[in-house]
């Protein structure tokens, strides 16, 4: 008999809400990172431009769409134990015991199954980099592998979604060929700068490096630092793989190195700040002048595509000097 006055809170009963909630749709938006491949499977494929349809592409989003939802599904699920030492995401329903495991593994059924049912409808290629992106939600999530937490591979294993992103995007258009492995890299490195700087804000909002370490196991291992140091070296990775392609196939595009150098200082400097809103990518909507510059830079790549500049070849051209 429990002693007088003794109460047990009961645990509150997640809404259908809750459940919608943890597959994120509000992420949905990065599968934005889809479009450059598809551009590029029309720039660089032999297919006319007056045959492509943009049915396919906007089918591979929405297929995109629901494999993503089924990744966060399980990243929140499994993530709960975790969560409850953040600061912020300790009142996430999972966090508080609301949600129960076998709905979420319906859900996660229910997403994973839709996406690659609509990856079927379109290409070979397109199913096999689809189930790839569901593949990676496990190792990146599941025990026991789990790569989130294992230094610098956490940052690696999440960020290769955005290749990933990329090769669904080029599938949708151009099935019976593979982009270059040098904008796959660039893309890759980027991905992972922008999760660097997004762990950078982690750590440094969080503040105790115990707690973080029981929040995230692989910031165990790391310091403001090597965060920032790995940033740099996924941002000059980045850089370098986009030159050897930009080379190699457009040159004009050289034009805009300098304006993407200052897009990955801007980001960090975004990420330096107190609460950073890198913590949460998708409110960066909320960063209006860097918004506005991405815009700008996105105009300024369309342009450099557009325009041809062959004085440009000097660059690259090898040159002989006749001895005196």
């Amino acid at each position: 008999m429990g002693s007088e006055g003794s109460h047990i809170t009961p645990i509150p009963k997640a809404t259908l809400g809750d459940y919608l909630a943890i597959s994120r749709p509000d992420h949905w938006f990065k599968n934005i990172f889809m479009l450059p491949g598809a551009a590029l499977a029309v720039v660089l494929s032999d297919i006319p431009f007056s045959s492509i349809s943009m049915t396919p592409l906007i089918m591979g989003i929405v297929a995109a769409c629901f494999l993503s939802s089924a990744n966060y599904t399980i990243n929140e699920w499994l993530d709960a134990e975790f969560d409850r030492h953040h600061p912020v995401k300790k009142n996430r329903p999972s966090a508080r015991g609301c949600i129960r495991g076998p709905l979420v593994y319906v859900q996660w059924l229910a997403f994973a199954s839709a996406g690659l049912f609509f990856s079927s409808l379109l290409s070979v290629q397109f199913f096999l980099f689809a189930v790839a992106f569901l593949v990676m939600g496990l190792i990146y999530n599941v025990r026991p592998i789990r790569t989130k937490d294992v230094l610098y591979l956490d940052v690696l294993s999440e960020s290769i979604n955005n290749p990933l992103r990329f090769l669904l995007g080029w599938a949708a258009i151009a099935s019976n060929a593979i982009p270059p492995s040098s904008i796959l890299l660039a893309y890759w490195m980027g991905g992972a700068y922008l999760m660097a700087v997004k762990r950078y804000a982690e750590y440094r909002f969080i503040g105790d490096p115990a707690l973080a370490g029981r929040y995230r196991r692989s910031f165990r291992y790391y310091s403001e630092e090597s965060l920032l140091l790995s940033a740099f070296f996924y941002a000059l990775s980045a850089t370098f793989f986009l030159g050897v392609f930009l080379i190699k196939y457009r040159v004009e595009f050289l034009l805009a190195i300098p304006f993407l150098a200052l897009l990955f200082v801007w980001y960090l400097k975004i990420g330096m700040r107190a609460d950073s809103v890198t913590q949460k990518p998708e409110q960066l909507y909320k960063e209006t002048y860097f918004i506005l510059y991405v815009v700008f830079l996105t105009v300024l790549i369309l342009l450099l595509f557009l325009i041809d500049m062959p004085w440009l070849n000097f660059l690259v051209e090898q040159r002989h000097f006749s001895p005196q």
